[in-house]
C-alpha cells in the first residue's frame, strides 16, 4: 500500500484571515503613536487605543497580553524604522551634510515622538533589559557610521578615533533624553540652536573636521650613518 505524499493545502481564507489580524495590529499599534502625539501614556486607556484603531478591546488583547506587552510592540516598530532610515541616511548625505543631516533628522524624529519616548525612558527606569535592544541600535549605527568615515578617509580610524566618535553620538542621544525627561534649558527641543548646538558638539568630540586620509608617522626618522 503506497503513502499519500500530497501536502494538504491550507484553505485560502487562512491567507485572508493572516492580513486581516496584521491588518488590525498595525492599526492598534498606529493609533499609538497618534494618541501619544498629544497625551501621555499612562493617561490612555486601552479601551481609548482600540477605539481609536477602531477595533474592540477583546480585538487589543487577542493580540497583546497587557499594556506593557502592547508598548513593547511600539517600540519594536520603531527600532526598525529608525534603523532603516538612519542607515539610509548614512547612504544618501553627502559627506559635507552627514553630521548635520543626521543630527537634524534624530532631533526631529525624537522631537515629534517626544511623549513616546519619554514612555519609553521611564519604562527603563523599572524593567533593565528594556533598553538592551536600543542600546544595541545606538551602537550599530554608531558602527556604521565609523565604517563610512573610514570609507570617506581610505584608512581604518584609530582606536581613539573611534571611541571619539562614539562618545559624540552618546552626547547628541544623552541630551536628547536629558530635554525630553527633565527640559533642563537654556536651549530647548523645538528651537533651532538645540541642532545648531549639538552639530558643533558632535564635530568638536569626535575631532569631525580633523580627521585626515592618512596617519601623522608617530615614528621618528633614523638618523644616517657617518
Amino acid at each position: 500500500m503506497t503513502q499519500n505524499t500530497t501536502r494538504q493545502r491550507r484553505p485560502l481564507g487562512h491567507k485572508v484571515k493572516q492580513r486581516r489580524s496584521q491588518k488590525t495590529y498595525d492599526a492598534l499599534i498606529a493609533a499609538g503613536f497618534r494618541l501619544l502625539e498629544d497625551r501621555e501614556l499612562d493617561d490612555i486607556s486601552v479601551a481609548e487605543l482600540a477605539a481609536a484603531a477602531g477595533y474592540s478591546v477583546g480585538a487589543f488583547y487577542a493580540r497583546f497580553r497587557s499594556k506593557d506587552e502592547y508598548f513593547d510592540a511600539m517600540i519594536d516598530q520603531h527600532l526598525q524604522s529608525r534603523r532603516e532610515i538612519q542607515l539610509g541616511l548614512l547612504d544618501t548625505l553627502t559627506d559635507d551634510g552627514l553630521v548635520a543631516g543626521l543630527v537634524e533628522n534624530i532631533v526631529a524624529y525624537y522631537w515629534s515622538r517626544r511623549r513616546f519616548w519619554r514612555a519609553a525612558l521611564m519604562r527603563s527606569m523599572r524593567d533593565s533589559t528594556f533598553w538592551t535592544p536600543i542600546r544595541q541600535l545606538g551602537n550599530d549605527f554608531a558602527s556604521a557610521f565609523v565604517l563610512r568615515i573610514s570609507e570617506r578617509i581610505g584608512r581604518v580610524l584609530t582606536a581613539e578615533e573611534e571611541t571619539n566618535i562614539r562618545f559624540a553620538f552618546q552626547i547628541v542621544f544623552g541630551t536628547i533624553n536629558n530635554t525630553i525627561i527633565n527640559r533642563p534649558g537654556p536651549v530647548f527641543m523645538g528651537q533651532s540652536q538645540f541642532v545648531d548646538n549639538l552639530v558643533r558638539a558632535f564635530r568638536l568630540i569626535a575631532n569631525y573636521d580633523n580627521l585626515k586620509t592618512t596617519r601623522k608617522s608617530t615614528h621618528r626618522a633614523r638618523p644616517g650613518r657617518k
